[in-house]
């Protein structure tokens, strides 16, 4: 960085690094202490709409972390699986999933800030149409938000993550970003969890979510000030 001391460097790392989220360790499930048959323990499972969902522990030989995955092998407009006793308002939900049948959807999805069956946030993939969209669910009314085409393989493991924090959602697929907005239709804390659409059979797996809280913010000294006008111009400009 041509005409920049090494102190107005170090400024400019200590300044970026205060100022990123800090996200705190994961909390994950693999459904492997579960038993097989049944929906896993501390889970609510239902449906938004009509229908009858089957929710169930099963056994996998291809699970990412075996022997055990959370499957739903019935029919329902928007089924639905949360972690019961937990509230997360900025934070981040990752599974993942494995299309295995369906004749009008093969969706896997993540809900979060979920108050009740009517009312949350959803990201969905779906093998059949390659792509992935974002939703919030308003008294029980699925409203768009955005679709992204992305390839979603039918059959095998993918990874579906989303980062929220206020009104910015970010929904990645295998680790590439495919949806990036703001959207406060849906705020405060709400549980997460799993979601699949009409026919969809979809096994889930390696289920986990976390807090993202942001560093508070470190301001120069007056020394660092008085010694870096461009650092200060920098910073009051919110670059």
């Amino acid at each position: 960085m041509a005409g920049f001391s090494y102190n107005q460097i170090l400024l400019f790392a200590v300044l970026i690094i205060a100022s990123a989220p800090t996200i705190s360790p994961a909390l994950a499930e693999g459904f492997d202490q579960d038993k097989v048959g049944a929906p896993p323990s501390g889970w609510s499972c239902g449906v938004t709409g009509s229908g009858a969902p089957v929710w169930h522990v099963q056994a996998d030989a291809t699970a990412p972390s075996k022997p055990n995955v959370l499957i739903q092998s019935g029919k329902g407009a928007f089924p639905w699986c949360v972690k019961r006793d937990v509230a997360l308002a900025d934070g981040f939900v990752e599974s993942r999933f494995k299309p295995l049948d369906g004749r009008e959807d093969q969706a896997g999805g993540l809900v979060w800030r979920w108050k009740d069956g009517g009312n949350y946030y959803v990201a969905r993939a779906n093998a059949l149409e390659n792509n992935v969209s974002l939703y919030y669910m308003a008294r029980g009314v699925r409203h768009t938000l955005k679709y992204a085409d992305a390839p979603v393989p039918q059959g095998q493991w993918s990874t579906l993550r989303v980062e929220f924090s206020g009104k910015r959602i970010r929904v990645l697929l295998n680790g590439k970003s495919r949806i990036d907005i703001e959207d406060a239709h849906i705020g405060d804390a709400g549980s997460v969890g799993v979601w699949t659409k009409a026919d969809s059979v979809t096994a889930f797996d390696n289920f986990s979510f976390g807090e993202i809280k942001a560093a508070q913010e470190r301001k120069p000294t007056p020394q660092a000030d008085q010694e870096s006008p461009a650092v200060k111009s920098w910073r009051e400009s919110d670059i």
